[in-house]
């Protein structure tokens, strides 16, 4: 009798090589941001990471409009004809201590209209002022809200760096206690903060490679997040929760990242308890490089695959 044949180690993992016009973008990149490496700390740090999220050029053919969802404000980012019933709740990264929804709503728009569902950012409370749980607290409140807006059913999780935190946090606690209403059918996540314990091998191998993240940066800005709590709590790092039981996931991340090892342990440890998720690794791209759509192949490498993603999740069934 033959042998079934030998699944792939690592068959999760997809690996995209840098292109030759990626590769003259990312060495410009460099040169403007690698002398500010680490340098931004603490509330202050808000308006400048601010005004780079936002240099994300405004999708065509997608609305944005602020609003409220489950009491918390955000905005709203519409492509025309979105899917009916359906909806994308995107949590912004900036380490939990910045970022704005107003700052991220066009990465969100580029996002939306790949996906054509539309798609909220909610602006949840930022540590220091409002320490763990309080981020998280706000990414269930939206989630709940979402129910009672245009009859939505159907809802597919995002988010970057620490926002990719929450949204696997967020379908981890709406996998294991349901009663939301809202059937949770996924997370595509960008470079997610997975464990807030640091304990991932590439804050070591790629700490030359990444321009813009240091160890004792992260540190700082954790320590403001958590006031004390503990770092290996499963609400607070998904790495340590129990991936059981949980929707299809994506994963994205770039090669030149501190925060590679929180993309390659997550996905990993899910795979093993059975759950639909893979991981994308682009080669030479540092943290957020998707915010350069419209400079980049590998940008829009992501948001094409983020699109035939989450519309698989959202599009009602035949």
């Amino acid at each position: 009798m033959a042998s079934a044949p030998a699944v792939p180690r690592n068959f999760w993992l997809t690996l995209h090589p840098l292109t030759t016009g990626d590769r003259s973008v990312m060495t410009a990149l460099r040169r403007v941001v690698e002398p500010n490496k680490g340098k931004l700390r603490g509330p202050a740090a808000r308006a400048p990471f601010d005004a780079i999220i936002a240099h994300t050029i405004a999708p065509d053919g997608v609305t944005f409009r602020e609003d409220q969802v489950g009491g918390i404000p955000g905005w709203w980012c519409e492509p025309r004809e979105a899917l009916p019933g359906a909806a994308i709740l995107h949590l912004h990264g900036g380490w939990f201590n910045w970022g704005s929804s107003a700052a991220y709503r066009h990465l969100v728009g580029h996002i939306a209209r790949s996906a054509r569902a539309i798609a909220f950012v909610p602006d949840y409370r930022l540590a220091p002022e409002h320490p763990f749980p309080g981020a998280i607290d706000d990414a269930q409140a939206s989630l709940r809200g979402l129910l009672a807006d245009r009859g939505i059913r159907r809802v597919a999780v995002t988010g970057d760096s620490a926002g990719g935190n929450l949204a696997l946090g967020l379908l981890s606690l709406a996998t294991s206690k349901p009663g939301t209403g809202i059937r949770l059918v996924g997370a595509a996540v960008l470079s997610p903060v997975t464990d807030l314990a640091l304990s991932g091998l590439t804050w070591q191998s790629r700490a030359q490679a990444d321009p813009y993240f240091v160890r004792e940066q992260a540190e700082d800005l954790i320590h403001a997040y958590l006031n004390g709590h503990d770092p290996r709590d499963p609400i607070a790092s998904p790495l340590y929760a129990s991936p059981s039981g949980l929707p299809p996931i994506r994963v994205h991340v770039g090669d030149d990242e501190v925060l590679l090892a929180d993309s390659e342990q997550f996905v990993e440890r899910a795979v093993d308890a059975g759950v639909d998720a893979r991981l994308d690794v682009w080669e030479g791209m540092p943290h957020g490089f998707v915010g350069g759509v419209g400079q980049t192949e590998a940008a829009a490498g992501v948001l094409d695959a983020l699109g035939e993603f989450l519309l698989s999740l959202l599009a009602p069934s035949p």
